[in-house]
């Protein structure tokens, strides 16, 4: 056997930043088939939540622990929205530069990349993508402040509820994490390219089994 060893060289994980985010609209089959680049994201604050133990008592023992439903939410926070979110957001856009509130919120798909970094490599290591299906975006608070002597943008921020999306073989997930340090690089390629968007397709969020299928191998 091999005595256990910490912090090795090369071995000091850590992950850090938000960038390359990914506004995904759907049509009307649910098909995430329109994507659109989402400038100045700032953060973005994963909040899982369920999962919550309920103890069951027989023959004056606790019996079983019966666990709740997981769900999936996050916080999106950035200094602009693509004009394409207006309506996942409560905004209709009935002409050019004029908006109206109070709307109904159409159900989005997000992607955003967050960096992996060692002690050897940096943030150069590598990255994990995040795809996230069936968000629906929440009302919020926009403070409007007086321009003075330490000016900041305005940060907005918007609390996501997400549905979970049908996985073959699993159970409903609203959450992919794909890790580029793990995966084949040409694996992790073609996802990209449809994220991203290449000469011959355009960007759009995949479904959790195209996923799964990309990285299952020959």
């Amino acid at each position: 056997m091999v005595a256990l060893t910490w912090d090795q060289v090369g071995e000091r994980l850590y992950e850090t930043g938000v960038d390359h985010g990914v506004l995904y609209l759907p049509d009307v089959s649910g098909v995430y088939n329109l994507g659109v680049a989402w400038n100045g994201l700032t953060t973005v604050t994963e909040s899982p939540s369920g999962a919550e133990p309920s103890a069951q008592f027989a023959d004056n023992i606790k019996y079983l622990n019966l666990v709740s439903a997981e769900e999936f939410g996050a916080t999106i926070e950035a200094f602009t929205y693509p004009e394409e979110f207006a309506q996942c957001d409560g905004t209709a856009l009935p002409s050019p530069g004029v908006a109206l509130g109070q709307q109904g919120r159409k159900t989005f798909g997000l992607s955003f990349r967050t960096r992996v970094g060692n002690d050897v490599e940096g943030t150069d290591f590598g990255y994990k993508l995040h795809l996230v299906y069936g968000c629906q975006a929440s009302p919020s608070e926009k403070a409007y402040a007086t321009i003075n002597d330490s000016p900041e943008a305005i940060a907005f921020s918007w609390d996501i509820t997400t549905t979970p999306v049908p996985v073959t073989g699993y159970k409903p997930t609203s959450l992919i994490v794909v890790d580029s340090t793990v995966v084949d690089a040409a694996d992790l390629t073609a996802l990209e390219n449809l994220l991203y968007g290449a000469a011959a397709t355009e960007p759009a969020l995949p479904t959790p089994d195209a996923v799964i299928a990309l990285f299952a191998g020959p």
